[in-house]
């Protein structure tokens, strides 16, 4: 078992765990739970009725609604990965739907990208995203809310503050504070006005200046710190993803 408390926004702790043997009791979280099975499968009671998580599916857990769980007849145990998030991340208005359906195959992909960019260093914003993203799927098919996709002047703000804060960052949290709105509105306006998600955008940039700083004759390491990357492997992950080539490759081609 590893876990951890998290510096995301709203994430309260990440918890990875192989279980064997032990059945949970039925008890209640503060928080909401979202947990990912990539092993074997799970047996759980929530609100009274009975249902199996497996690697096919999320599954999502409401603050203050007991449940249990176990390893399935006939599966060795399983493995585990659970975020703890804030019982604000989603309104609790939604809860009676998610307690009929508390695991989804729809919001399977987004939360093995919310937990992937939990687990990396580096990563906090695009877990945000993540986990912004998830809360409007979860938030849109509890309460059926048509929401506006499009505010091109709140996106273009939300572009001023990203670039001022280069090459650090600023947590869409912070971003709603500063700007008067809510996170979620602040991305979905963003990504409609600018074609994607604010933390592409942010590593997008943080590439062009790691490339300037190549060009200056910088070398990796010194160029993953002043450039924003958590360190140099990180910086070698996005700058390939980007450019298509790594960085010893990139400063290689440069014209001595």
């Amino acid at each position: 078992m590893h876990a951890w408390r998290s510096d995301v926004p709203g994430v309260r702790e990440v918890l990875h765990a192989r279980m064997t043997t032990h059945a949970y009791p039925l008890h209640a979280h503060a928080d909401w739970a979202l947990m990912l099975v990539d092993e074997g499968a799970v047996v759980y009671t929530l609100g009274g009725r009975s249902h199996i998580a497996d690697n096919t599916a999320a599954t999502l857990l409401p603050p203050g609604v007991a449940h249990d769980g176990q390893a399935a007849p006939g599966a060795a145990g399983f493995v585990k990965r659970v975020a703890y998030l804030d019982d604000s991340w989603v309104s609790r208005s939604g809860i009676g739907a998610i307690v009929d359906r508390p695991t989804r195959a729809d919001l399977l992909t987004g939360t093995r990208r919310a937990h992937r960019a939990l687990a990396t260093p580096g990563e906090g914003l695009a877990a945000e995203q993540a986990l912004i993203e998830l809360s409007d799927a979860v938030a849109s098919r509890a309460d059926d809310t048509d929401r506006s996709l499009r505010d091109h002047r709140l996106a273009r703000s939300l572009r001023d503050l990203l670039e001022s804060r280069l090459p650090g960052s600023v947590s869409l949290a912070e971003a709603g504070q500063l700007l008067s709105s809510h996170p979620s509105h602040l991305s979905r306006s963003f990504a409609a006005a600018f074609g994607l998600p604010p933390h592409r955008y942010v590593t997008g940039r943080r590439v062009d200046l790691a490339r300037q700083l190549f060009i200056s004759g910088h070398r990796p390491s010194s160029a993953a710190a002043e450039a924003g990357f958590h360190d140099q492997a990180h910086l070698t992950r996005h700058f390939l993803k980007v450019l298509g080539v790594t960085p010893a490759r990139f400063r290689s081609s440069l014209a001595r």
